[in-house]
C-alpha cells in the first residue's frame, strides 16, 4: 500500500500514476480540502482537524511493505519504526541509517527560525527536476517494498 501524507503534497498525481501502474491500493490522508479522485485504487481519507491527527492516522498503519510519502519529518521517523519505506515529495528516501540526522537538522532549524523572528522566505519552489527525481526514486521503492 501506499500512503500519501496529502496536506500540501505536489506529488499527489505522480503517486497515482506509479501506485496504479503496480495495482497498489493508496490512501490519500488529509484534514480536506482534497479532490477525491475517481481511481477505484485511491481511497480519500478525511481526518478530523487537530494538531498530526493525518499523521497518526498514517503511523498507526503503515508497516513493512508499505510506502509512505511526506515531508513531515516525525512522521517518516514513526513509519520507518513501524517498517515502512518512506520518501520525501522530492525523492529523497527517509530510512533508519539518515532518519536521526534528518530529524537533528530539522530540530536545530527550527530553533534557529524561532532566534530570528524577522527570516523571511521558505526555500526553492518545486521544479520539473525535483518531479523527474521523485518519480524515478518511488519507482524503485515500490519495486523494493514489493520484494521479500
Amino acid at each position: 500500500m501506499i500512503y500519501i501524507d496529502a496536506d500540501a503534497c505536489p506529488v499527489k498525481a505522480e503517486v497515482e500514476r506509479v501506485g496504479t501502474r503496480h495495482g497498489l491500493k493508496m490512501f490519500v490522508v488529509s484534514n480536506g480540502g482534497i479532490r477525491p479522485s475517481a481511481n477505484p485504487l485511491v481511497e480519500t481519507v478525511v481526518v478530523p482537524d487537530g494538531p498530526d491527527v493525518a499523521d497518526i492516522w498514517i503511523a498507526d498503519r503503515a508497516t513493512k511493505g508499505d510506502v509512505v510519502i511526506t515531508g513531515d519529518i516525525p512522521l517518516a521517523a514513526r513509519c520507518i519504526a513501524n517498517g515502512a519505506l518512506v520518501l520525501k515529495h522530492n525523492g529523497e528516501p527517509l530510512t533508519q541509517a539518515n532518519i536521526g540526522n534528518v530529524l537533528a537538522t530539522r530540530d536545530l532549524m527550527a530553533d534557529m527560525r524561532a532566534a530570528d523572528p524577522f527570516r523571511q522566505g521558505g526555500g526553492k519552489p518545486f521544479s520539473q527536476a525535483d518531479r523527474a527525481r521523485f518519480l524515478d526514486a518511488l519507482e524503485r521503492m515500490v519495486r523494493a517494498a514489493a520484494s521479500p
